[in-house]
């Protein structure tokens, strides 16, 4: 197949889909969307089951399995705190799953795979909102440079697999994500569920203030894992191209704002206190969503309701 001759369509409800990572955040919400959009056959292996970093293991997977149609959502993931420790984990661990998954599926002729990113592939110091014309512009954010790299190199490896042999493969970078399976533990938790546990603990312990890390100024934009998964699968029937596509809602909050939002939802009433000590990490971090716009699709759920 020459790339470019290739026109998206509505998936076969019945083909067998693997969702790699789909007992994480992302990968469940994947495999609910998934399932209430009508998909049958629909395959998935927790990391006990499948250590996507054996090579052998995944090449016997997919000859087993034969899948037609792939999301990547399996990663080695964590906040800040853990990016910043474990740099090599973040870099070899991501490396691995992303190679093995995306030449394994070439081997077996996967028609569709969608490989999701994350938005920390972008320079720290990128225009805003950013434009997935941005992409290795700049110097990225070293809190967390390790994963972004390995993200980075699994979108070169779907740009150079659609270049090599034709195959209409995408990638998607979503923002920052929430709901439901989030990780609140407190090493390895991102911004909203680390919110989330301080102050939800705060609330039942009767605690008088919080102190958050940092200046609490830098402003983020934050999706619904629910609203993330319909992006993939409108991704998928719509969109056929080289350039990752941003998925976000277009609208950001500061970290202030966002713990305020966060202490009425659970019903704190104490004081907010920063720890200026702390690392901010990137000053702000909004993503251009024109693309997915003009494929057609826009966020539905608001970041309170959510």
């Amino acid at each position: 197949m020459l790339e470019g001759t290739f026109e998206p369509a509505q998936l076969d409800r019945d083909a067998a889909f693997y969702v790699a990572g789909h007992r994480g955040l992302v990968g469940s919400a994947i495999w609910r969307n998934l399932y209430s959009a009508g998909f049958t056959n629909l395959i998935g292996r927790s990391s006990a089951e499948l250590d996507l970093k054996n090579r052998s293991d995944v090449f016997a997977f997919f000859a087993e399995t034969k899948p037609r149609f792939v999301i990547l959502a399996a990663a080695k993931v964590g906040g800040i705190l853990a990016n910043n420790t474990y740099p090599v984990d973040f870099l070899s661990d991501n490396l691995r799953i992303q190679v093995n998954v995306l030449d394994a599926a070439r081997e077996h002729g996967v028609e569709r795979l969608l490989f999701l990113g994350s938005s920390c592939i972008y320079p720290k110091f990128a225009e805003q909102p950013i434009q997935e014309e941005s992409l290795l512009t700049g110097h990225l954010e070293p809190t967390n440079d390790a994963y972004a790299i390995a993200k980075i190199a699994g979108i070169m490896q779907i740009q150079a697999i659609r270049r090599q042999y034709g195959l209409p493969w995408i990638s998607a970078m979503p923002t920052n994500l929430y709901g439901p399976g989030d990780n609140f533990s407190p090493e390895g938790s991102h911004v909203l569920p680390a919110l989330i546990r301080r102050y939800d603990e705060a609330a039942k312990s009767g605690a008088t203030s919080v102190t958050n890390w940092g200046s609490g100024s830098p402003r983020r934009e934050f999706l619904h894992v629910d609203d993330m998964a319909a992006a993939c699968l409108h991704l998928m029937e719509n969109y056929d191209g080289p350039s990752q596509v941003n998925v976000g809602t277009g609208t950001d909050v500061t970290i202030k704002e966002l713990a305020t939002i966060v202490a009425e939802a659970v019903g704190y009433n104490g004081e907010i206190e920063w720890d200026t000590s702390k690392p901010d990490g990137t000053p702000r971090k909004l993503l251009d969503v024109s693309r997915l716009k003009q494929s057609g699709w826009t966020a539905s759920i608001d970041l309170k309701d959510g």
